[in-house]
Order: C-alpha cells, then structure tokens, then sequence
C-alpha cells in the first residue's frame, strides 16, 4: 500500500483560495507576492479564468514565463491572456501591484516556477528592475512598455497559428509591445512552412539559428535571403544540406544550378558580421566549396563543429585548417573527417595558433593512425585550457595512447577524456578481446599512478555494433 505525501501548506491555502473565485480576485491585492506563482499555476491547470486574468493585472514580478506552461499552446487561452494585457496597456495609470515588464513564451522560465512553488532551495529574487534592452547586441529600438521573447521552433507539431497570433497581435501595438524573436529553429518541417512567420518578425533580434531537414540547395538559396537580414546572428547550425536530384543526361547544367544557388547562399553569409558558432553536419554540399565559404566569414569563429564530414576533400580540409578566422577557436569539433592519408603539418599548425584559447576539442571517428597522433603530441600539450577532449573511434597503438596521456598530464583544465580502445584489444574487425582490455586498462591506470595526477579517463570501442565505454581511474 503506497503512503502519499500529504498537501503543504501552500497547497490547502492555493486550493483554498480558489474554491471561491470572487475572494480570491479580492485577496490579490493583499496576497505576499510568494502567493502569485503557485496559485497562478493552479489557475491554470484548473482553467480557471477570472483569477487567472485578474492575477496578470496585479503580477508582482517584472518577468512571467509562459513557455514552461504552454507545452501544448492553444490559441483561445493566448487570445484571453493577450486581450487582458491589452486592456492593462492602454491604461495610463496601471494597477499599484502590477509590474510586469517581459512576457517570456521560451522554456526558460522552470526554476521561477520551482522556486516559488517550494520545489528549490536556490534563492533569487525577480522582483528587481529587468533589462527590456537585451533583444539584439547591437540594436536599438523604442523603449517600450512590454517586452515579449518567443522562440520560432518549427518541428512536426503545428505552431504556425500560435506563433502568428503574438505576432499579430505584437505589430498592431508596436508603441507598446517589442517581440523579441532570439531563435529559430526548424525541425522535420519545410521552410516554406515557415515563410510566412518569418515575413513577420524582426529579423536583427535573431541571434541563433539551426536547420535540421533535408533542404536541397535552392531552399537554401530562400533561405539565405532571410538569413542575411539576421544582422546579429551568432550561432548557425545546418545539418542535412543536400544537393540538386541527380541529372546525369545534364551535368553541366546541374554544376551550374548549384554553383548559383550556392553563391547565393554565399552573398547572405557576408552579411554576418557577428557570426562566432558554426556547426553543419552531413555537409555535402560544401563538398570541394569549403574554401568559398570561409572566406564569407567575418569574425573570427569561437565554435567550429563538423559531424560527418568524410565527403569534404583533402584539400577542403586543408583551407579548413588554414583558415585565418580559425586562430582563437575555443571549440573545436571534427567528426567523421577523413584524415588517414593527410598530412598532419596543416592541422598542427591550427593547433599551434588556438593553444592559448582552445577548452573543447573533440576529433572523434576521423581515421588518424599514430603517426599522426605524434606529430600533434608536442603541441597538445601546450592547449592548458583544454577542459574536454575526446579522440576517440581512430586506430591507434597501446603506445599512442600511453603518449597521449603523458602528454596531456600537464593540463591542470582538463576534466574529460575519451580515447580508443587500442588496437591490440581486438580479436577480429569488431570483437574486442574482454581479457585483452582487462589487461590494458591496469597498464593504463599504472600510467596513471606513475604520472602522480588523480584522473579518470574513458575508453570507447571503435564500431559501433559492439560499443562499450570503459573507465579507468586513478585518484
């Protein structure tokens, strides 16, 4: 027989108060502001409407996060609550208790509701002041009344017509309301779904943007021509870019579609004077065009992250290490990048430039052999940021991997390490050999010992039908 926890306190006096609507409207002007989040809550879980627009007339908080409530947005609800808004608004004297000033429909708001609901021991207040000027770095607009952040999140459930309404409903009172749209993101949904929210928005608020569908180039190519109005985009992340149907009787014809679809897209990205993360996967359709779309960038990059890169050439990787705007990376993340027979020289030299401000540096699944390995060695060792880096999925020696960790014993940051299972652990192509790794890993944590650190390191197996992780301690 299960027990179950009895209601707090708060909970009989929130239940309490909304047994009967009338009193508790009339109690909001005395009720301690600590009230307003657990009774708000429960208002609306119980759809309960009267309190729960009085309570927007009288919040005692600067900042109320819709986003972790509306899960599932329905439209009518929003339509109620904006209306109610419109109402405060038009006011020239407003209520004495109300001081709201942004409306947050982002899921960021959880520990708001968790720690005026009993559920955290963090104390903050949000009572203070809150800055209404933090939309974009670098743009100024009317300081207005009410500041209102959504997140443009396209995916497979239809939000088109909740993200329209606030839309709407933000331009007709642009003197009172500024919508702050920071991201845009598309899930398993085509683009044109989302043309028309984006013919809506302003486009300089947006500060990060991810794709991940299989666009073809042409769409790409609309795209960028909104893309390039994004003058304080930050973070770009395209996964999935394909290339224009294969047309064999045509191929010239082809080359040159995408050519200019592409330089579309280029003519965009030199619009980008803030971009600092770039992150694409599945990238074939930079496939021997590399090159060009580094020379559009502007800044200097923070974040490079390439997954599944092994169509880009030898020599795409060659601009790619050479790039001047890669020289104070400080995340580094090649995943897939065909490196067997490349030379090493161009990527330690890379290294050699972001030793001073690389923390992350992941080069997973790349086919480097140890040779390779030792031609980085001298330089890995003087990246005294490093907080995570992971080698993991090459074909390396039990010695590589030994010289690894001795090499990486001086990097006081480092606080994850992910390497290969050696070579020698493997019965055939994917079997590894259990005794064998035993072995291995007390060779490795005496290694440990000897370098005197306490340390803990993780060891991967290499394919993944047969993927186990393997820790190896030392403290």
């Amino acid at each position: 027989m299960s027990i179950q926890t009895p209601p707090t306190l708060l909970q009989l006096a929130v239940e309490s108060l909304l047994r009967d609507q009338a009193s508790a409207i009339s109690a909001l002007e005395y009720l301690p502001a600590e009230l307003f989040p657990p009774l708000f809550i429960q208002a609306y879980q119980s759809r309960i409407w009267e309190p729960l627009m009085a309570m927007l007339r009288t919040w005692p908080f600067t900042v109320l996060p819709l986003g972790d409530l509306m899960q599932l947005p329905s439209v009518m609800v929003l339509k109620a609550m904006l209306d109610e808004l419109d109402v405060l608004l038009a006011q020239k004297v407003r209520p004495r208790r109300w001081k709201l000033r942004v409306l947050d429909f982002r899921n960021t708001g959880a520990n708001f509701w968790r720690m005026w609901c009993g559920d955290s021991t963090q104390k903050c207040s949000l009572t203070g002041p809150v800055a209404v000027h933090i939309s974009s770095p670098n743009m100024e607009h009317p300081l207005a009344p009410l500041e209102v952040f959504l997140d443009l999140n396209f995916n497979e459930r239809d939000r088109d017509k909740f993200f329209m309404y606030i839309i709407q409903w933000a331009q007709q009172r642009k003197e009172l309301v500024h919508l702050c749209c920071k991201t845009l993101r598309f899930f398993d949904v085509p683009f044109e779904r989302a043309r028309k929210v984006l013919d809506g928005v302003q486009l300089d608020c947006i500060q990060e943007v991810e794709v991940d569908y299989p666009w073809d180039l042409p769409t790409l190519g609309s795209f960028a021509l909104y893309m390039g109005q994004m003058s304080n985009l930050q973070r770009l992340s395209l996964s999935h870019i394909n290339l224009l149907a294969e047309e064999e009787e045509d191929w010239d014809r082809k080359q040159q579609e995408e050519q200019r679809y592409f330089s579309q897209f280029l003519s965009q990205m030199l619009r980008l004077r803030h971009l600092r993360d770039l992150n694409m996967e599945s990238p074939s359709f930079l496939r021997g065009r590399l090159d060009q779309m580094l020379r559009c960038l502007q800044t200097p990059l923070d974040k490079l992250s390439i997954w599944l890169c092994w169509q880009l050439t030898h020599s795409d990787l060659t601009h790619l290490f050479q790039c001047p705007n890669l020289r104070q990376l400080k995340s580094l993340h090649l995943y897939g990048a065909n490196l067997t027979d490349f030379s090493p020289e161009p990527f330690r030299a890379l290294l050699e430039a972001v030793a001073p401000t690389l923390q992350d540096l992941r080069l997973d699944n790349c086919g480097m052999v140890d040779s390779q390995v030792e031609a980085i060695l001298p330089v890995l060792s003087h990246c005294h940021r490093l907080r995570k880096f992971t080698i993991s999925k090459n074909n390396f020696s039990m010695a590589t991997v030994e010289k690894l960790l001795r090499h990486t014993a001086g990097l006081c940051s480092l606080e994850f390490e992910l390497y290969p299972i050696p070579l020698e652990c493997y019965r055939t192509q994917e079997t590894v050999d259990q005794e064998r790794v035993a072995l291995i890993r007390a060779e490795l944590k005496e290694t440990l010992r000897e370098l005197g650190k306490p340390r803990t390191i993780h060891l991967d197996t290499k394919y993944f039908s047969s993927r186990q992780f393997y820790l190896v301690v030392f403290s």
